[in-house]
This record gives structure tokens, C-alpha cells and sequence, in this order.
């Protein structure tokens, strides 16, 4: 062989190595959207979103993962025997929801990550979601997070996105109050009207059964909190988003269905006591000392009140003793959250 042919032999493995296999590898690890899912022990649940993924028209490139956190329903082998295109993370511990998605995140490859419940479907015969929510935030770079309209089964609407916790909140959420205050600004509700003129909007927060975020803007604030268990990571999230400057939406016409709280509703009075654990520990980090004083109070106070109820519900026959022992001693342990601040 000849000398020239020699050297365009080098140059071709030149190419090849150095050029033509690292582009290839990056191509191919560019993806426009990774959503993970983090399941416990709602196994149908999980099928019914994962057929609904399938079922969703997209032009989006989309990678899904399944981080599950060591339920003992069969969901691991559902995922694996019926949707061989899910990377699955099968725990064995539950090791908490915030701690769950990071697993997923860490090895997520979409320019867009997505947090989605497993107890969401997209409607077969509405717009994309996903592709309206990616568009939206193709459009509006200095957008770092967005959520989609959630909707009850039937069709009814729910509250979608949130403003950050005030005092005026957790009064209303823990004493009787006229059922409009409930639904207005001083709960964090935004009105029906925003949602309905279908244009997008300025949020504090999206729930986060489907919150849709910036993955540069994920790794300038860093991952999901890990104090957090289950309950408030989203808002924490969002708080830290907000603090460097980006800005988060509601995507109206983006619509999900959500059968809101299937995982949590298997233990409620636990469940009770960790959406507390979680308040206070977002409190604690991100509210001033006075306001977090005057949150204790208010949380005690209203913990004392539902001690009252439950025990007046006992007497009239309401509920059984059992109940009552159950409510009593999930009161009791907010009350001990909030002496220890």
C-alpha cells in the first residue's frame, strides 16, 4: 500500500475516533423530555399512566422512568413484562419521594425533565400536553418551571397551581371558614377564570403530580430536597427556582386527568403527620423566625380544635373508638412537631 493510501487510512480512523463517534454518542443522549415516575404500591395505577404515555400524541423525543419504591404489588414486574421501553429503578426500601425522583433526575438526558404521579392519565382525545407545555417553554426562556390544568375523572376541575404559604393559608386550612374564602387567594387558589381564558400564567407553584422544569434551571438550584420525605419538595423546589430568578407558569391548555392521592390515602393518619413533618421543615427553611413562631401557634391551636371535634364526633357516634385513637394520636404528634419548631 502506498503512503497516501496510508495516510487516508489514518485520516478515516481519525474521523471515525475522534470525531464521528463521540458526535454519535451525543446525538443520540440528546432527548427533548424525561419524565420519571415515582410509584408505591399503585400498580394500576402506573398502568394505566404508562398506557396513557404510550397512547399521548407526541412529536417530542421522550424517555420514561419508573423509580419504585419497594412496593410489594407487583408493580416492578408490570413494568417490566409491558413496557420494555421504561428504564426502571426497583428500589428496595422506600427511601422517600424526593429521594426517589433524584434517582431518576440524576440519569435523565431530556433538556426538560418532568415530574409526573402515577395516578395521572392524558386524555386520548385532547391537545398534547407535553408538547404544549415544551413548546411554552421553548418560547419563554427565562421560564424554569410550568404545570399543566389537572382534572378529576369526570371531567370537574382542580386546583392546579398554588401561591407559596402564608399565615392567612393555615388559618384557613386548620379553622372553619365561609367555603369562597376557601376557594380564593387568602387559601393560594388562583380564580377558575384564569384557568378557563386558557392563556398561560405567572404561578408561585404547579402541584407536583406534573410539574414540568427547565433542566438548566434544575442543576443552578440543585435536586429535589432529600429532608423531605413525601409532601412540599415541589414547593421548596419552586421557592429555590424563584430565589435565582426564574419564573414559573401555569399551562392551561395543557390538560392531565389526576386521581389525586391514591398512594398516600393507604395510611391517612400517617400520611397526616408527614404533610406536617413536611410543612414545618419547609417553614424552617424558608420563613423568618417571628413567622415561623406565629405558624407553630396557629398549628397547635388548630390541632387542639380537631382534638375537640374528633371527640365530640366520638360521643355522637360518629366514629369508632378505634378512629378516634387514630386521629387523637396523629393531632398529638403535629403538637409535638410544632414544641420542637
Amino acid at each position: 500500500m502506498s503512503s497516501p493510501d496510508i495516510w487516508i487510512l489514518y485520516f478515516f480512523d481519525f474521523v471515525t475516533v475522534f470525531l464521528w463517534l463521540p458526535a454519535r454518542q451525543f446525538l443520540s443522549s440528546l432527548m427533548d423530555l424525561t419524565i420519571v415516575i415515582v410509584s408505591f404500591q399503585v400498580h394500576d395505577c402506573l398502568e394505566r399512566c404508562l398506557e396513557s404515555l404510550l397512547r399521548a400524541r407526541r412529536s417530542c423525543s421522550i424517555e420514561v422512568i419508573v423509580v419504585d419504591n419497594a412496593s410489594t404489588d407487583n408493580s416492578v414486574s408490570i413494568v417490566r413484562e409491558k413496557f420494555p421501553y421504561v428504564h426502571l429503578i426497583a428500589n428496595q426500601k422506600n427511601v422517600g419521594f424526593a429521594k426517589a425522583n433524584n434517582q431518576g433526575l440524576q440519569i435523565a438526558r431530556g433538556r426538560y425533565w418532568m415530574l409526573l404521579n402515577p395516578d395521572t392519565e392524558f386524555p386520548a382525545n385532547s391537545p398534547d400536553a407535553l408538547e404544549l407545555m415544551l413548546s411554552f417553554m421553548d418560547a419563554h426562556p427565562l421560564a424554569g418551571a410550568c404545570g399543566p390544568s389537572l382534572f378529576y375523572r369526570d371531567g370537574s376541575r382542580q386546583h392546579s397551581a398554588f401561591r407559596f404559604p402564608s399565615l392567612a393559608q393555615l388559618y384557613v386550612d386548620l379553622f372553619p371558614v365561609h367555603w369562597r374564602l376557601r376557594e380564593s387567594a387568602l387559601n393560594g387558589r388562583y380564580a377558575p377564570s384564569m384557568y378557563e381564558r386558557g392563556l398561560p400564567f405567572l404561578i408561585d407553584h404547579p402541584l407536583g403530580a406534573a410539574l414540568f422544569v427547565r433542566a438548566e434551571t434544575a442543576r443552578q438550584v440543585g435536586l429535589l430536597d432529600e429532608d423531605y420525605f413525601i409532601y412540599a419538595e415541589e414547593v421548596d423546589w419552586c421557592l429555590r427556582m424563584k430565589h435565582a430568578g426564574w419564573e414559573i407558569w401555569c399551562v392551561p391548555d395543557a390538560k392531565i386527568v389526576h386521581h389525586e392521592a391514591r398512594s398516600t390515602r393507604q395510611f391517612r393518619e400517617q400520611m397526616f403527620v408527614e404533610l406536617w413533618k413536611a410543612r414545618f421543615t419547609l417553614f424552617r427553611k424558608h420563613y423568618s423566625p417571628l413567622w415561623n413562631a406565629a405558624a407553630r401557634r396557629l398549628v397547635r391551636a388548630g390541632m387542639q380544635r380537631a382534638e375537640r371535634a374528633a371527640k365530640l364526633a366520638a360521643a355522637r357516634g360518629e366514629i369508632n373508638p378505634s378512629e378516634l385513637e387514630k386521629r387523637l394520636n396523629a393531632y398529638h404528634a403535629v403538637i409535638v412537631l410544632s414544641n420542637n419548631g
